[in-house]
């Protein structure tokens, strides 16, 4: 006999999906109110204080508005949710949002050349322009030392791109090079020291990691493109912003531009 995992289910969480699915596709318009908390409660077969922990992490989604002895109000999630809503919209009742897509697409687009060139300001102005990122063996240090400009800092940088440009350049799997390639802009996005870039690197990536499989023919060339990848790690290590900006852009937009127009054709 072959035995599972048993995973283990939060009701409140169940209610949460439930209603949060309902918002998001549309099914609650804004302005409509849900049923009491009793009356959900009595719908759903759980308990009202499951409901109300439902409720509550709704409202700090905002998805709905929760007012003390008044009805719960569903909200516009476009003019007050955050990016934690965006992997439930890129897949709804297990489809690809096409539109959804292709903004994720389009942010990736516009991010990625400014997070390379934040990340190359970081470095000092000791920097040699004949660095080679790839050339630095792996240590385990992390740039965790993005604002401080140091060579210690510069020096973690070179060390962390270049162990993900060794697993991207042996690595044969397309699904598994696509990771490594997250992996590279991950610390690409702590060397650029932005909180802001750094939360939607997170969301973008949550959204875009459970495609993996589905986009590896289209993001083959992409990060099979290790040259690419070498070339734009220098620029960073090296301090050079605006060149960095220019390989990031010039690696990210085929694929972007071909997944695009494909999603142009649903």
């Amino acid at each position: 006999m072959a035995l599972q995992p048993v995973v283990k289910r939060s009701v409140s969480g169940d209610v949460f999906e439930q209603i949060a699915a309902d918002v998001l596709s549309g099914e609650l318009a804004p302005g409509a109110t849900l049923p009491s908390e009793r009356q959900l409660a009595e719908a759903l077969g759980v308990s009202r204080p499951a409901v109300r922990e439902a409720l509550q992490r709704l409202a700090a989604a905002g998805l709905v508005a929760v007012r003390q002895g008044d009805a719960t109000t569903v909200l516009d999630y476009r003019r007050g949710a955050g990016l934690e809503v965006l992997p439930r919209l890129l897949v709804q009742a297990g489809e690809l949002d096409p539109a959804v897509a292709r903004s994720i697409l389009e942010a990736r687009l516009h991010n990625g050349p400014k997070v390379a060139e934040l990340a190359a300001a970081s470095m000092t102005d000791e920097s040699q322009s004949g660095d080679d990122a790839s050339a630095t063996p792996h240590t385990a240090t992390p740039p965790d030392n993005a604002h401080g400009n140091t060579a210690a800092h510069r020096e973690a940088v070179r060390a962390t791109l270049a162990h993900c440009l060794e697993a991207l350049a042996t690595e044969e799997d397309p699904v598994a090079e696509q990771r490594h390639a997250m992996e590279f802009w991950d610390h690409v996005v702590d060397a650029a020291d932005s909180i802001v870039f750094r939360l939607m690197f997170n969301m973008l990536r949550a959204a875009y990691e459970p495609a993996l499989a589905a986009l590896a023919p289209i993001m083959s060339a992409e990060v099979g493109n290790v040259e690419a990848y070498r070339e734009l790690a220098a620029a960073i290590v090296a301090g050079r912003p605006q060149e960095a900006a220019d390989i990031a852009r010039a690696l990210l937009e085929p694929a972007t531009t071909a997944l695009i127009e494909v999603l142009g054709d649903h």
